[in-house]
């Protein structure tokens, strides 16, 4: 018996690697396709950033973690390529001119971000509300906010079923200029430029505007927030609102880059992505979110290229994540919304 024991490691079937053949480190090819590498990073970056923000938003005004903020994305995904496809986008680019072409997008855009606003309505109105007046324990907002993730998820399942949706390509990306060797086309530029300024104006916005002050009066001490007349129900309305309204932004461009990458339960992994990013640059904080996003982005490439498969991307990129926050647990900016200066 013990002897069978013993043999068994030998015996274990060829799928099992015990010789590490498997991991692979490619440096030349990351040494190559370096700067094409960062430059598509920093687009997908981008688009972590816009959803992380909407995370960031809703833990600075109620320190919880909203987990359904992924199918908010979702959902602005499925509206999204419901809009282009009834003015007839497909798998081909229309042979449209370059204003249609941007308005096409505008509309697309706008009906995202609708749909992903009310659905973030809704999950707060249902899944968080009624547990805030009843002073229910963080615990419970955890447990809810997953739920509701997961329900949002086998509604779409049950309405468009489980394959993705259809192809929708917007544009043909063209050559703009060169850096360091590496093509930047239209497409990078088009979502990294109106990513940038989206995020931007919403720094702006919460740190100049009325209603930014009572997010962070509110996000600093709510109850003296409340004294001071701050209505705090709709400060948290309004929180989600911005959040859904970056992820419907967010929501076209994902559809942009990833064209047949819209199914039921394709938010998760970015949204855990996007948590990422938002737990990187500092949770809470507005700027961190930006940060973390473009991080997340450009190190998820640099350890695909390394390692040599694509799978390893999202491996690298959290475990970079493991290590800054065990040098620093606050994030990289570590400022929360709250001690935001005006």
């Amino acid at each position: 018996m013990f002897a069978t024991l013993l043999s068994l490691p030998a015996a274990l079937p060829a799928s099992v690697h015990t010789d590490n053949s498997w991991i692979n480190f490619d440096v030349n090819s990351l040494v190559q396709n370096f700067w094409p590498a960062t430059f598509d990073g920093l687009t997908f970056g981008a688009i972590y950033a816009l959803v992380a923000l909407g995370y960031t938003l809703v833990y600075g005004v109620l320190n919880l973690i909203n987990f359904a903020h992924s199918e908010v994305f979702i959902m602005g995904c499925y509206g999204v390529v419901a809009t282009l496809t009834t003015l007839g986008f497909g798998p081909s680019a229309p042979n449209l001119s370059l204003w249609a072409i941007i308005l096409n997008l505008l509309l697309a855009m706008i009906v995202g971000m609708v749909f992903s606003v009310v659905t973030a309505f809704v999950v707060e109105r249902v899944a968080y509300r009624p547990l805030r007046r009843r002073g229910a324990s963080r615990l419970a907002f955890l447990i809810t906010a997953i739920g509701a993730s997961f329900s949002i998820q086998y509604l779409i399942f049950l309405i468009r079923g489980s394959n993705a949706e259809p192809a929708v390509t917007m544009f043909i990306p063209t050559p703009v200029f060169q850096v360091f060797g590496a093509i930047i086309d239209s497409q990078q530029l088009t979502i990294v430029i109106a990513a940038v300024i989206m995020m931007v104006f919403t720094d702006q916005y919460i740190r100049r505007s009325r209603v930014g002050r009572g997010i962070r009066a509110v996000a600093q001490d709510p109850d003296t927030a409340t004294l001071m007349g701050v209505n705090r129900d709709r400060i948290i309305v309004t929180t989600f609102v911005i959040g859904g309204i970056l992820a419907g932004a967010a929501a076209l461009f994902y559809v942009m880059k990833v064209p047949s990458g819209v199914i039921y339960n394709g938010g998760f992994v970015l949204g855990i992505k996007a948590f990422a990013a938002a737990v990187l640059g500092g949770i809470g904080n507005v700027r961190g979110a930006l940060l973390g996003g473009l991080l997340i982005g450009v190190i998820g490439n640099y350890g695909q290229l390394l390692l040599g498969d694509s799978q390893w991307s999202d491996v690298v990129a959290f475990i970079v994540l493991v290590l800054v926050l065990l040098v620093r647990p606050s994030g990289l900016l570590g400022q929360t919304l709250g001690r935001s200066r005006a």
